[in-house]
């Protein structure tokens, strides 16, 4: 028993050591590709940008459709966890929603996808330690460039600029409302939806997170990246 403690420590050990040397690495270098990017089998266009030359409207638009405590959590809403979990409960459909940009971060970068319980279940724990170390180690700035340089945003594209390329042919450097509110509204299904000419509910999407951009603005919600 006492063997097989000692080896528990020494993983755990080596699993901290390794996880905080691979997070600082990638507080200076961009990620060269993830789990998902190396998975995809129409392959994986990006193009990096650092988060002071994109538009600022882009890091509006994923605010106002994916996180809107963004700057004001430390990687986890549990308003919205909780709100997810009763949804769950009262047989709503799976537990969703409940997700920040910062753990979609540790989940895309360090971690696996998979929408399974047991998948869900075996990457809980890793991804709640990833979230703490980039919200620690990182910072907002640095946990908002990678998700926009990493985040799907159509089928075997990632990134915000190489969705910007793709939907309307400039990089995101000169976005404008609309179309950084329709490359965010492709975020939830990036295989199913399309930013230009979007249709139903994608459009309706994008119109309405067109208009919480202009409340992340005025209320400030976006304060940290500035």
């Amino acid at each position: 028993m006492r063997r097989f403690f000692r080896i528990i420590l020494l993983s755990l050990l080596w699993f901290v050591g390794l996880s905080l040397a691979w997070v600082l690495i990638y507080a200076l270098v961009p990620p060269p590709t993830t789990i998902t990017m190396l998975t995809d089998s129409r392959g994986a266009t990006r193009d990096w940008m650092a988060l002071s030359d994109m538009d600022p409207d882009m890091a509006r638009a994923v605010i106002a459709g994916e996180d809107a405590k963004f700057c004001s959590h430390r990687g986890f809403d549990t308003e919205a966890m909780g709100a997810a979990l009763l949804r769950s409960m009262a047989g709503n459909g799976r537990l969703r929603g409940g997700s920040t940009i910062s753990q979609q971060v540790a989940k895309n970068v360090f971690l696996w996808q998979g929408s399974g319980a047991i998948s869900r279940t075996l990457r809980k724990l890793p991804e709640a330690w990833f979230t703490m170390l980039i919200e620690g180690i990182w910072g907002k700035k640095r946990i908002m460039e990678v998700y926009l340089n990493v985040a799907e945003t159509g089928i075997g594209t990632y990134g915000a600029n190489a969705g910007a390329v793709r939907y309307f042919h400039h990089d995101a450097s000169r976005l404008t409302r609309q179309e950084a509110a329709r490359i965010a509204a492709v975020l939830p299904l990036p295989k199913e939806r399309r930013a230009v000419t979007p249709r139903g509910f994608t459009r309706r999407y994008g119109n309405s997170i067109s208009a919480r951009m202009q409340v992340v603005e005025r209320d400030g919600l976006d304060s940290c990246l500035r």
